[in-house]
């Protein structure tokens, strides 16, 4: 049996938690898929120049002239830099109408505890939208997850995770089309974790009614955003009674503000099982999900498309939402012009949808996927012999002449 002390000290851990939850709740409660996304467009420093110059005249301003979004770009790690740098050269040489912050988010000590730097924390909360390359997170104690920290610091309660097949790019599935939500703040990954006595530790898994009321509420909305007709929660609430008992209860409280939308429910192996059989049983449905089920049956999913450098990912908040790729530093390539650019392509792309930019999102998409599909300028992840540089002068190849004027 647990000391009393001990016991008292998980208590104290979980209900902080919890407390956090509950006032996260109150500033997240009802969620639109846009809502964090208010920033508005930069005055454009050479068209006031030339105003004040120019009292007199004139002058013809074309749309892509009239100022840029601001966003910022967190690079990463290892091949962080050479695959942002990609995108930035492609999103420029689409024309989208975007200003880039670069950031540095390398933790520092406030306070006696990890945190994000100022500067970055301000850039993030000015533009309310961030793309990030892959971070890198050392394996041992005292290291945190610099990942858990940005969704922790912006509150970014719901990561989704779209995988669909690639036309053209051959997998032994052709008919992948899933979307899921993962609720992003508690679950396995709250950090609640004690030694109770030596050589035994105990991990608390955290859900609360308010978390999961706003991811639910979250995937429905999202749902009826894509015109998918039905909401499914994943769980173990057969073992789990009480914590995974509790967010299906809440989900299918939730499903009764949707009529519009079904919803149904599955566990997780049988979940598993299902999408590595047949993936086509899913392709109606938004998948939403504790944490931890989250993070492992989207990297399965992502699997059957090719890998996750071939998938996108964004994770919402109220205040601000911050698109990354998921895959990881490759630090054995880095420097050398052989990565992928593609994940934190279509992370962006997603970002452009999330900013309303949704011409530019297709175009560039279009590019992408043609581009992969024609199989001459892969990078050698996707059985390719083309440097990066070459597979995104290929993806710049593909614009429109009206694009590139």
């Amino acid at each position: 049996m647990l000391s009393r002390s001990i016991t008292s000290s998980i208590k104290a851990s979980a209900w902080n938690a919890a407390k956090i939850n509950a006032v996260r709740s109150i500033t997240t409660a009802a969620p639109t898929i846009t809502q964090a996304f208010n920033a508005q467009k930069n005055a454009n420093v050479s068209t006031i120049f030339s105003l004040k110059i120019n009292k007199i005249k004139k002058k013809k301003i074309n749309r892509f002239n009239q100022g840029n979004y601001t966003v910022t770009l967190i690079p990463g790690d290892g091949i962080g830099p050479e695959i942002s740098r990609s995108v930035k050269e492609i999103f420029a040489a689409a024309k989208t109408p975007i200003e880039w912050e670069e950031v540095d988010v390398t933790p520092i000590i406030k306070d006696g505890k990890t945190a994000i730097p100022d500067v970055a924390i301000q850039s993030v909360r000015k533009s309310t939208v961030a793309l990030k390359g892959p971070l890198a997170t050392p394996i041992g104690k005292g290291h945190v997850s610099l990942n858990l920290t940005l969704r922790r610091t912006f509150n970014l309660y719901a990561n989704v995770r779209p995988c669909r097949s690639i036309q053209g790019f051959k997998t032994p599935y052709d008919d992948v089309d899933t979307v899921l939500i993962r609720e992003n703040t508690e679950g396995e990954y709250s950090g609640i974790e004690h030694e109770v006595v030596d050589g035994v530790v105990q991990s608390i898994k955290l859900i609360t009614r308010e978390a999961s009321e706003r991811v639910a509420r979250y995937a429905f909305t999202y749902a009826e955003s894509i015109g998918r007709d039905r909401v499914t929660a994943v769980h173990k609430a057969n073992i789990m009674k009480l914590a995974d008992g509790l967010f299906l209860q809440v989900c299918k409280e939730v499903s009764k503000d949707f009529p519009n939308i079904k919803f149904n429910d599955v566990l997780l192996d049988r979940a598993c099982l299902h999408i590595t059989a047949d993936p086509s049983i899913y392709a109606d449905t938004v998948m939403v999900m504790p944490n931890l089920y989250g993070d492992i049956l989207s990297d399965m999913s992502a699997g059957l498309i090719g890998g996750l450098g071939l998938t996108p990912s964004g994770n919402i908040g109220r205040d601000a939402s911050i698109f990354e790729a998921v895959h990881g530093t490759a630090p054995d390539i880095a420097g050398q012009d052989k990565a992928n650019s593609t994940a934190l392509l279509l992370s962006g792309i997603m970002m452009l949808r999330h900013m309303r930019l949704n011409e530019q999102a297709s175009n560039i998409e279009k590019a992408v996927f043609s581009t992969i599909a024609e199989g001459k300028h892969l990078t050698g992840d996707l059985g390719g012999k083309a440097s990066l540089t070459e597979y995104t002068k290929a993806i710049i190849s593909r614009f429109t002449p009206k694009i590139c004027k």
